[in-house]
């Protein structure tokens, strides 16, 4: 059901989890990352029919579990919002 949504986080995850602060920082990547948990989390909020709410900053090394939080959330969601969830996850990592 959510096989190319988890292929898609796979992916990006396997890039950018190993990253350090200095990494993080290069290229404005800890912002793009940040910026697609946010998405994710409005998707999930959506599928879920809640107001979406805004994700904690926290420290650029903890955007790996945030982005895998938000994926875990969106396993159940309706077919359109994997669907988009999975394209902004290889529009970014193909970005980055």
């Amino acid at each position: 059901m959510s096989d190319d949504l988890d292929r898609a986080a796979d992916l990006l995850l396997n890039r950018v989890a190993h990253w350090s602060a200095a990494q993080w920082a290069q290229r404005d990547r800890a912002d793009k990352v940040f910026a697609l948990v946010q998405q994710l989390a409005d998707l999930a909020a959506d599928a879920e029919s809640r107001e979406p709410r805004a994700v904690p900053r926290l420290a650029d090394v903890v955007l790996p579990d945030q982005l895998r939080v938000m994926v875990r959330d969106l396993r159940q969601a309706p077919q359109a919002q994997r669907a988009h969830a999975t394209t902004a996850i290889d529009t970014l990592r193909a970005a980055l």
